[in-house]
């Protein structure tokens, strides 16, 4: 397998799935900017949505949208902890946490890493966010993790997430469940092997 990504950007999400995973795979660097790979060519030859993360499976089928990707990576490996099995409340409480990232919180940040957006709209942005993370943060009050005491793809993708915050500038010092997630989290083996390989860590 493939991973087209780009350094810190949601791609990192299916990065520490697969290292989570324990599965074979190469990292390919893809600008969402250029559009082009690090050999200059064209990177929406391969996925026309020019975004990262893109996933090019061994039998030549691309699979696109981080959160589908992260789902495929878990039932490579199944049954794990990563994704509970097909069918059960477990594996559906995890879906729950992948779609409020992707829809509520993800999504949110773009206004402000856009450098086009209306500053005067920013604000709007950047009090949501920090409702939603209030609410994540009393989520994990009484639990390790988003679902309980096993960390799953969603775990992943929230860490990735929460993470741009020090770069849009929204201060979260006041969410110590969240802090204290952000830190277990940033500890695992897999999510330092995951961060190195992209070059976040100092």
């Amino acid at each position: 397998m493939k991973l087209f990504y780009s350094p810190g950007a949601c791609s990192l999400s299916p990065h520490i799935a697969l290292r989570e995973a324990g599965l074979p795979f190469e990292l390919v660097l893809a600008s969402p900017k250029t559009k082009q790979l690090a050999d200059g060519s064209d990177y929406r030859i391969i996925n026309p949505k020019g975004q990262v993360p893109a996933l090019l499976l061994d039998d030549g089928q691309l699979l696109t949208e981080g959160a589908v990707i992260v789902q495929y990576i878990a039932d490579q490996v199944a049954p794990s902890e990563l994704l509970p099995a097909a069918g059960t409340m477990a594996r559906y409480r995890v879906l729950e946490w992948l779609n409020y990232i992707t829809t509520e919180l993800h999504k949110s940040f773009g206004p402000l890493f856009n450098p086009t957006f209306p500053v005067e709209g920013k604000p709007f942005f950047q009090n949501a966010l920090l409702q939603r993370l209030a609410w994540v943060d009393s989520q994990l009050a009484s639990q390790p993790y988003l679902t309980g005491e096993a960390f799953t793809v969603a775990d992943g993708y929230l860490f990735v997430v929460t993470n741009w915050t020090k770069f849009v500038g929204l201060d979260i010092s006041n969410l110590p469940h969240l802090g204290a997630f952000m830190g277990r989290v940033a500890a695992r083996p897999a999510v330092q092997a995951a961060l190195q390989a992209e070059g976040l860590l100092k």
